[in-house]
């Protein structure tokens, strides 16, 4: 689940260096005789600056607080301030020395100035590789071995039925199809442009090249038996993902795709890279915790650490699903470091949380991170709220089932919003409607079609006994949300659907109506198949394969439409990095068997990557409260 891409933002350049005709000549034909005097003058006077001072400048680690005596002079003076006193023999050696130096700079100098513009740049050229590489070493030193937790159903979940087994293998198929075109019109790039066949991105990553849609797609090629596109991917990340960029990204986004998609393909592969790029990575997003209260900027700059909000969110406010997802890969970062900061900084947020009055139970979807006050008081199950609620319940399942304290955070927001936010429509169907300033807004979104599989996956280990209960209201969920497809020209949900009067599960507005390959409501399918087994399940998520297939796909690849009501919809031309993290992840889980990827093992993080659960027999953080 993501939040919507806002338009990009402009980026500044310093003015080019002037390297024309003036600087360098075309020809090899050295500077005029004039210049060269002036230039050596000044490379003269430089170099023996540097040089006197690094040998007559007093050295102030051995400074001592002594007086010299009277009528010293120059040497006792020196002697009192830590000097070193030396002979007038070794004086002459220093000097000698000195001129040596000097003479062999201004010759090295004469040289260079005798070379063209080509040669000089390739030097300089030669000299940034270098000092590029030293960084890449001081980065990539080994973290300390960590003991894997026991890694089960990587490699297996091949159904018996053959029908299935080849519903399985088309899913497989838009996959090579997705990651194809990108290998070959976007490579390198965030996502891809299918029908214009280039490279395409938004400002939740930035102004760079960070190749977002291989570090998503990673895992999905790994559990899909694609390991030769997998090794292009590491490859590629190997060699060219690089964090130390002048680029702004969101830290939500950066956290739940790349950290999340490194770590999953770190404990799936067992490759270090992996881990060390991820590690790299949550070292650059730290700085925007850097605020007054603890919670995090949205987003921070990789290379300066600056941080800000996005200007539309509620007087500079930080989102609640985009602060409030980062547990399970901050508390994975941890283990596989050693260091508590990544989980004291997640921990802070929710101590935090706890501690705050909550309007009739529930979280406003704003909170300044000056003061510390919820912003507007709207609640959502959708996006700006979604995630939240998921990694309360998601922290609970990969510690073991241990972190009671996130259980019942979980348990407290699912019971405030059942009350205030969920409703039966005039048809019948089950939905989750938006708070806004005490008036519920009887509109779902696609983003909140996750739930249902939300409701099914908590419904184990539930208040009161009301398991049955959870599994069924995941089930009406699943059930409405299948609407909101069926009830298009498509079979492909929209953005957002109402509930008024006679409209049931049906976009109103123009700007609700498109579909941007969005997995939420196939995810609740295949949790709901996971638990119960309904072929309903299947057969739905089979109708949206298909008509993904017939609607979205085109000859470079996959695109979302611009409106699932019209027969001859126009495409958006843009292959989301989600699309290959999760929604063909979810539709290759919902045809395989339940041995790969088992949910007693695995916990996903919202952008569909899987994490181990971290059971106390492996885990550092045994030691902390939440985990007895």
């Amino acid at each position: 689940m993501t939040t919507p891409a806002l338009l990009p933002l402009s980026g500044r350049r310093l003015p080019p260096l002037n390297l024309g005709a003036s600087a360098f000549p075309h020809h090899r034909a050295t500077l005029r005789l004039s210049e060269k005097f002036i230039l050596l003058l000044i490379l003269s006077a430089f170099i023996t600056l540097c040089f006197g001072a690094f040998f007559f400048l007093p050295d102030s680690s051995k400074h001592k607080p002594l007086l010299p005596a009277p009528g010293a002079g120059w040497r006792g003076m020196a002697a009192a301030h830590g000097c070193i006193c030396v002979s007038r023999e070794e004086e002459e050696r220093l000097r000698n020395k000195i001129r040596a130096d000097h003479e062999k700079a201004l010759e090295e100098a004469k040289e260079k100035l005798k070379k063209s513009r080509d040669e000089i740049q390739a030097e300089i050229q030669t000299e940034k590789n270098k000092v590029v590489q030293e960084l890449k070493k001081k980065d990539s030193k080994p973290l300390p071995p960590v003991p894997l937790p026991n890694l089960i159903g990587i490699n297996s979940g091949e159904p018996a039925d053959p029908d299935i087994r080849e519903k399985r293998n088309k899913v497989k198929e838009m996959m090579k199809h997705a990651w194809d075109n990108y290998r070959q019109y976007g490579w390198g790039h965030n996502e891809l442009k299918p029908i214009a066949r280039k490279g395409h991105s938004t400002n939740i990553f930035g102004n760079s090249q960070m190749g977002a849609t291989i570090v998503d797609a990673l895992d999905t090629l790994y559990i899909m038996g694609l390991h030769d596109e997998f090794r292009e991917g590491q490859e590629w990340i190997d060699k060219n993902l690089d964090f130390s960029v002048n680029s702004e990204v969101s830290v939500f986004e950066v956290n739940i795709r790349f950290i999340g998609g490194l770590l999953a393909a770190y404990y799936l592969s067992g490759q270090e890279v992996f881990k060390i790029k991820a590690v790299q990575l949550a070292g650059k997003l730290l700085p925007a915790f850097n605020t007054p209260t603890g919670i995090p900027w949205a987003m921070v700059n990789l290379k300066s650490g600056v941080g800000r909000n996005w200007g539309w969110a509620s007087a500079g406010s930080s989102i609640l699903a985009e602060f409030g997802t980062l547990h399970m890969e901050f508390v994975h970062l941890s283990y596989l470091t050693g260091d508590p900061v990544y989980y004291n900084k997640v921990m802070h947020i929710r101590k935090l949380l706890q501690k705050m009055d909550r309007p009739n139970g529930l979280y406003p979807n704003y909170l300044n991170p000056r003061t510390g006050r919820w912003g507007q008081h709207h609640t959502s199950v959708g996006g700006l709220g979604d995630s939240f609620y998921e990694y309360l319940l998601k922290a609970w399942l990969m510690s073991d089932k241990m972190d009671m304290e996130a259980r019942k955070m979980y348990d407290d927001a699912i019971e405030a919003i059942e009350k205030h936010l969920i409703r039966k429509s005039n048809g019948g169907l089950t939905f989750i409607g938006e708070w806004k300033n005490g008036h519920l807004e009887r509109k779902m979104g696609h983003l909140t079609c996750f739930a249902g599989g939300m409701f099914a996956l908590g419904a184990d280990g539930s208040r009161d006994d009301k398991a049955g209960h959870y599994l069924q209201l995941g089930a009406e969920i699943a059930h409405t949300c299948h609407e909101s497809y069926d009830r298009t020209t498509l079979k492909l949900g929209p953005e957002a659907f109402k509930f008024d009067g006679g409209v049931e599960a049906v976009a109103v507005r123009q700007n609700e109506k498109y579909y941007i390959l969005r997995p939420e409501v196939i995810e609740t399918y295949w949790y709901m198949w996971r638990f119960t087994h309904d072929p309903k399940y299947r057969q739905w998520g089979w109708e949206a394969t298909q008509a993904i297939d017939k609607y979205c796909r085109v000859s470079g690849g996959f695109s979302g439409v611009k409106d699932v009501y019209s027969s001859s919809p126009t495409y958006d031309d843009v292959q989301q990095s989600f699309f290959l993290a999760e929604t063909l992840k979810y539709l290759y889980l919902l045809f395989s068997n339940d041995d790969l990827l088992p949910l007693d093992n695995w916990v996903f993080n919202t952008e569909a990557h899987p994490l181990p659960v971290l059971h106390l027999a492996n885990t550092t953080l045994s030691g902390n409260p939440a985990y007895r």
